[in-house]
């Protein structure tokens, strides 16, 4: 499921008008590191890594809108920054993705 979800957000990207291909490609590549990630935290914490891929699904659709709301793209963002804080001592690299892809998902907000 997590890993569909991960595909889909993929896919909503691709698909995007309004963004530049060099953040396309920038997205996509951090996408798919996050995919690696979220795979592994899935193992040891599985409601932990649901989570983060909720928000990162919700933070990619307000930042892919036509009509983009700040209030709800940054309450996206903070919503997957926040999902990663319990476990960013166990998982640094998934902190430093998710971090990643939340830079990258508020520049395409702007």
């Amino acid at each position: 499921m997590i890993q569909k979800t991960i595909e889909n957000i993929e896919a909503k990207i691709r698909k995007s008008g309004p963004v530049s291909d060099e953040r396309r490609a920038e997205l996509l590549r951090l996408l798919a590191k996050l995919k690696t990630e979220i795979g592994e935290l899935s193992k040891t914490h599985p409601e932990q890594a649901e989570s983060i891929t909720a928000f990162a699904q919700a933070s990619a659709h307000e930042a892919t809108r036509k009509e983009k709301n700040p209030d709800l793209l940054k309450l996206s963002l903070d919503g997957l920054s926040i999902s990663v804080k319990e476990i960013e001592t166990s998982h640094p690299d998934l902190l430093r993705v998710v971090n990643a892809v939340s830079q990258a998902l508020a520049n395409m907000g702007i």
